[in-house]
């Protein structure tokens, strides 16, 4: 290396944090023999300031993710006086000079589109929810449902790409990959952070996802989410190649981290001890992945909970039950995300379909995790990236329409982790449009979910480009402590 090079190299943050016994890295590093970063830090007295002050409810945390929207207003945030209003145009008054995207910002009229689905009480507290969610409606006093969530974005890429990352702009740690590099991983033999991407119903053409959506940035790259895939091997390359035995991958990682250590004391890269942990990270999944996806272990009674589809690999089904088996596995942060929720134009076909895929396997999952008493320290989020217009897209009947994105309110629901029971949060006002009290921003909604495992938001940082960035940006975040326990 040129000595020039090798110095800037000495001077960075990362290079101190590895090379440093008592820093993060190092830490981080540790806990892929297992042992937490919390409690590797406890131990020796050096507890990172960012956990100092909270006890962490949660241990772990399943992101059902529904990529493309959900429509608040047919699923969970009832609004029966649009029923009068139907084919009226949207009032001015509602729409406050929004601005509009490119797929409606040309229409004439935005008449109201009031839901077409029943609506109905249900639990202590009488939360409303869609004859789409039966499922989910007989949960309800085991979730808390934030009717108020919003966000700035107003198209797909950017709204996922600033609720998983805390950016509307790409190279940002996801929510995932900041949780692994606070925290650390709880077991060997699993990466701390698992993602899978299950089929989906609807019609229409889904829009795309891109890995760096579960990706670590700027931070160490030991820390991004690792996809598990419904075909073939759950992870490539998991497999030994034809010839190669399990004794002579062995010898070949051994002569690997040889050479990698040799590379190590002459540069002093820690991204080089992070290859070797992850190389060795795969030979311990060769053994540990297929025993976490088969299914035979599994009572018949629990595969008839999450529905018929648990059978078929690659469903949210399938998905919400290797989820559950991952965090019986102490995998620290699990993210599914479901496509398919982009309904610009005939929802009654597809929502259904989509509603029919999630519903049965999220409740089941809630259910599961509460049978195994490992709810309390589970955390649960369903929800999207933003929500979905009460005027329509199109054409309108009362038994067809589309509906636009609309980033001012939309509904997500948690469970467990420290999330309170049977609580609604949030107003919005006739029209799905607006908020009239207890606003989410994203922000806070991330800083909610990073209180719940014991992180103080904003002293969770790393230095980037001369910045200590942090998940949840620059502005003021809030914990939101009213639905918290």
């Amino acid at each position: 290396m040129h000595p020039v090079q090798e110095h800037q190299l000495r001077q960075t943050r990362r290079y101190f944090l590895g090379r440093t016994a008592a820093g993060m890295g190092a830490a981080a590093l540790a806990t892929l023999g297992g042992e937490p970063i919390a409690q590797a830090a406890t131990t020796s007295d050096q507890v990172p300031d960012y956990l100092a002050r909270l006890a962490p409810k949660a241990k772990r945390v399943i992101y059902l993710f529904m990529a493309g929207a959900p429509s608040q207003m047919d699923t969970l945030d009832y609004k029966p006086a649009m029923d009068e209003m139907f084919d009226k145009d949207l009032p001015e008054s509602v729409i406050q000079g929004q601005r509009f995207t490119t797929m409606t910002s040309g229409q004439k009229r935005f008449p109201v589109a009031p839901s077409m689905y029943k609506f109905a009480q249900y639990g202590q507290h009488g939360a409303w929810v869609s004859e789409l969610l039966p499922h989910t409606a007989k949960i309800v006093d085991e979730i808390s449902i934030l009717r108020s969530v919003h966000t700035e974005a107003i198209n797909h890429d950017p709204a996922i790409t600033f609720i998983q990352t805390g950016s509307q702009l790409p190279g940002r740690p996801s929510l995932g990959a900041w949780l692994s590099y606070g925290l650390g991983s709880l077991n060997a033999n699993l990466p701390s952070f698992v993602v899978m991407t299950p089929t989906w119903s609807a019609k229409r053409d889904a829009q795309a996802l891109f890995s760096r959506l579960w990706g670590s940035g700027f931070l160490p790259s030991k820390h991004q989410g690792v996809s598990l895939r419904a075909q073939g091997d759950p992870v490539l390359y998991l497999s030994d190649p034809p010839g190669v035995s399990r004794e002579a991958r062995r010898r070949m990682l051994d002569g690997l981290a040889e050479l990698n250590g040799q590379q190590l004391s002459l540069v002093g890269d820690p991204e080089i001890e992070t290859r070797t942990a992850q190389y060795e990270m795969a030979f311990r999944m060769q053994t540990s992945v297929p025993e976490l996806v088969d299914f035979s272990d599994e009572p018949q009674h629990i595969m008839d909970m999450y529905g018929p589809d648990v059978q078929k690999p690659g469903t949210f089904a399938a998905s919400c039950l290797l989820a559950r088996r991952m965090a019986e596995r102490d995998v620290r942060f699990v993210q599914i995300f479901h496509r398919g929720w982009d309904h610009h134009g005939s929802l009654p076909r597809d929502l259904p379909l989509q509603c029919r895929d999630v519903d049965q396997p999220s409740a089941a999952l809630v259910n599961d995790l509460k049978q195994r008493g490992m709810l309390d320290d589970t955390l649960v989020v369903w929800g999207g990236e933003f929500g979905r217009t009460i005027y329509c897209q199109g054409r309108l009947t009362r038994t067809n329409y589309g509906r636009d994105h609309h980033p001012r309110c939309f509904s997500i629901w948690m469970a467990g982790g420290g999330a309170r029971t049977g609580v609604v949060h949030g107003e919005t006002d006739d029209f799905s449009y607006n908020i009239v009290s207890d606003p989410v921003h994203i922000n806070d909604l991330n800083a909610t979910i990073l209180h719940c495992l014991g992180i103080d938001h904003e002293k969770l940082t790393f230095k980037f480009q001369g910045l200590d960035v942090r998940l949840t940006g620059v502005e003021p975040a809030r914990v939101v402590s009213e639905v918290l326990r």
